[in-house]
């Protein structure tokens, strides 16, 4: 019988899972972009479409929804998202007690 790798319980982010840098921001951005490709598919839009309403070339379209997210910021997405008809908010809030480094979520709302 093959020798599995034992079962690992994911911290969540597999990005840090993985031991990448800057895990936090790479989930940031796969979240977002995420975000992007549903939009795509519920307005049936082309990665050539969606280049042309937020101002960016297609091959860069290409490019974040095949995860290559190198030189890219979060900004970047985030204002192609809003170019898409999405607000964007921010919020800023104390890191509980239980906690001693802050973290970035992703929340999405319902329409």
């Amino acid at each position: 019988m093959p020798n599995f790798p034992q079962h690992i319980r994911s911290s969540g982010n597999v990005f840090a899972d993985l031991g990448l840098p800057n895990a936090g921001e790479l989930l940031l951005k796969a979240q977002i972009v995420s975000e992007i490709a549903d939009v795509m598919k519920s307005r049936k839009l082309t990665q050539s479409k969606t280049a042309t309403l937020t101002g960016t070339a297609q091959p860069d379209i290409s490019n974040l929804m095949r995860g290559r997210f190198k030189g890219f910021s979060v900004e970047r997405p985030l204002v192609m998202l809003n170019s898409l008809g999405h607000d964007i908010e921010i919020t800023v809030k104390p890191v509980p007690r239980s906690r001693k480094v802050g973290g970035i979520k992703f929340r999405r709302e319902a329409a």
